[in-house]
């Protein structure tokens, strides 16, 4: 007689569990949740509490920055006349530029730059929808040390004729003001006039004639109002 065949035990039975931190493990992508539990009202409170000094924190270097970037770098400045139209829009539109107050820290100003400066010591202010305007926006025709000349409508610059490609044909400049229309410019300062000749109040009408170069505020560089007007200069 033979013995009787042994059942054959499933292989699946017999093998050892797979070890959960063995080699062989595979990661399912699950994380593990290092906290104990629940948060408690404290624990919910000192997170909201921290989150609010974050926010306070952001906010308040944002105004920081924004402040040292306008005290040292830009500021807006908003046309308050027209005297320099057409190239910048006053009353009805009010053109608003960017000013770039370090170009004359880092380079000396130059003829046919556009600048907003304070208005000359003496000199009358603006005051528009209520508001006293402190700034004035010309350009520059006059440099330090030169003299300028309106003769028969047209500038001359140490003699020699100025050619002004921003002016609309047929623009005349004259001494509106009065005088001889003959400006000596001091070492120190800019002689300046609005592209509006016929209507501009500017060097030609001032005492001084001029603007001394610390009163200069910058130099204004883009226009960003209205927007589909935006335009280098």
């Amino acid at each position: 007689m033979t013995a009787p065949d042994e059942p054959e035990t499933p292989a699946s039975a017999s093998a050892p569990a797979p070890d959960p931190e063995g080699p062989d493990a595979v990661d399912d992508g699950a994380v593990e949740d290092d906290e104990d539990g629940p948060e408690t009202p404290t624990e919910v409170r000192d997170r909201r509490v921290r989150s609010a000094v974050e926010w306070v924190a952001v906010l308040g270097g944002a105004v920081v920055v924004a402040l040292l970037v306008r005290t040292f770098l830009f500021t807006t400045f908003w046309i308050p006349s027209g005297s320099m139209e057409p190239t910048l829009m006053g009353e009805g539109r009010r053109d608003r530029v960017i000013v770039n107050r370090l170009s004359y820290k880092l380079h000396d100003v130059n003829r046919g730059d556009i600048i907003v400066f304070e208005v000359p010591p003496g000199e009358p202010t603006l005051t528009i929808d209520g508001q006293q305007v402190q700034d004035l926006i010309k350009r520059v025709i006059g440099l330090p040390g030169e003299t300028v000349e309106l003769r028969d409508g047209d500038v001359y610059v140490d003699g020699e004729l100025l050619d002004e490609p921003y002016l609309p044909d047929g623009v005349e400049t004259e001494p509106i003001c009065g005088g001889d229309g003959v400006y000596e410019v001091p070492d120190d300062s800019v002689f300046v006039m609005g592209d509006n000749r016929p209507m501009s109040q500017d060097a030609r009408c001032w005492s001084t004639h001029s603007v001394e170069e610390s009163a200069i505020v910058g130099r204004a560089f883009i226009r960003i109002w209205p927007l589909s007007e935006i335009t280098l200069f």
